[in-house]
């Protein structure tokens, strides 16, 4: 199913009786439920673009490409630099700007400008009783009761289906450099990433691809961007000599996963305390891994079916398997008991009869 109109996709959800699943261009597709598809892409189109006012309103099938050109043609881009995960989970089509909202993807300049959900400032969507909700606005000041804006962000179409999505934007940077330490253990790089983010030198990526390096990012005017890596460099000589990488491909294969392309086995990713991921990442015995966020995001290649949850015991922190063979490991980390039940109410609030968590009858 493809409607055309919110009005006849808020119909199709009324008529519904079965389990429902929501995509987009199905780029991003980790779940393995089973349900009827309503497909979000014929609800296209940029509906307001004010490049003055740093604001984009787009309706949620739009292709992210379609957003991201327009933009660029302004001089302006999306803060939280989307991941393309087609490599990654072999999939195909065009990825939509409601389907990034709805996994909150957000790439390595998270560490500056925050998650895709931080740039999120109004939305539409409808729930699972046909409803049309708005929330937020088309401006970053307004006073709008519960903040659904946010829970909408990361909730994987649990909750209804997005409609229209409004941002706040930024200018691209004049230019960009990057730094890189060879030779770090894992220990080492957490430590030299945890020194740059908190230096005064406003870096905009931190990861640790091992093999290949440790890697930060300035970004912004030319002479600012060449003052302060300069003294990023001075900051960071206690951990060895630190070098000029040339050209922007290394923070491509951070965000997209590129490393991870092509190679057999399960990936999973864990969002934990920087301090916690070197020895995470000794109990979890992966095959391969990078950093991502200073430490605080790990990707992993597992042996097919491994469970990294069963192998790393309690921690402060979430696993998410991200591509796996296994459907009897879950998807998404268990919540604690009273997350659980908090999450529970929410999902029956918004979707009362199950459509869109898979239980419907």
């Amino acid at each position: 199913m493809t409607p055309a109109t919110e009005a006849e996709l808020a119909e199709v959800i009324r008529a519904g009786t079965g389990p429902m699943l929501v995509r987009g261009g199905g780029t991003r597709s980790i779940d393995h439920r089973q349900g009827a598809v309503i497909r979000t892409t014929g609800l296209s189109g940029i509906e307001l673009y004010e490049p003055g006012a740093l604001t984009l309103v787009a309706r949620a099938g739009t292709p992210l490409a379609e957003v991201e050109a327009t933009l660029a043609a302004e001089g302006q881009r999306l803060p939280f630099e989307v991941p393309d995960m087609r490599g990654l989970l072999g999939t195909a089509g065009e990825s939509t700007i409601g389907g990034v909202v709805a996994a909150n993807a957000s790439g390595p300049r998270r560490v500056q400008a925050g998650a895709c959900r931080d740039s999120l400032i109004g939305v539409r969507f409808v729930n699972g009783e046909g409803t049309v909700i708005k929330n937020g606005g088309r401006v970053m000041k307004n006073v709008t009761g519960y903040d659904l804006v946010k829970l909408l962000a990361g909730s994987w179409g649990q909750l209804g289906v997005l409609t229209e999505v409004s941002f706040k934007v930024l200018p691209t940077p004049e230019t960009t450099a990057t730094l890189v330490l060879h030779g770090l253990s894992d220990a080492q790089a957490v430590a030299a990433m945890s020194a740059a983010l908190g230096s005064p030198y406003e870096v905009s990526g931190a990861a640790h691809l091992p093999g290949q390096g440790t890697v930060l990012r300035i970004e912004g005017f030319a002479n600012s961007v060449a003052y302060r890596a300069g003294r990023l460099r001075q900051h960071l000589a206690a951990f060895g000599s630190v070098d000029h990488m040339d050209g922007p491909q290394v923070w491509a294969d951070v965000r997209d996963l590129r490393p991870f392309h092509g190679a057999e086995g399960d990936v999973w990713k864990l969002s934990v305390k920087p301090s916690d991921a070197p020895a995470l990442l000794v109990r979890a015995g992966a095959e391969a891994h990078l950093m991502d966020w200073g430490g605080g995001l790990i990707w992993l290649r597992m042996a097919p079916g491994s469970d990294l949850r069963a192998r790393l015991g309690a921690f402060d922190g979430h696993a998410t398997r991200v591509r796996g063979s296994d459907p009897s490991v879950p998807v998404f980390h268990p919540e604690p008991p009273a997350l659980a039940g908090l999450m529970d109410g929410i999902r029956r609030k918004f979707d009362p009869r199950g459509l869109f968590s898979g239980l419907a009858a």
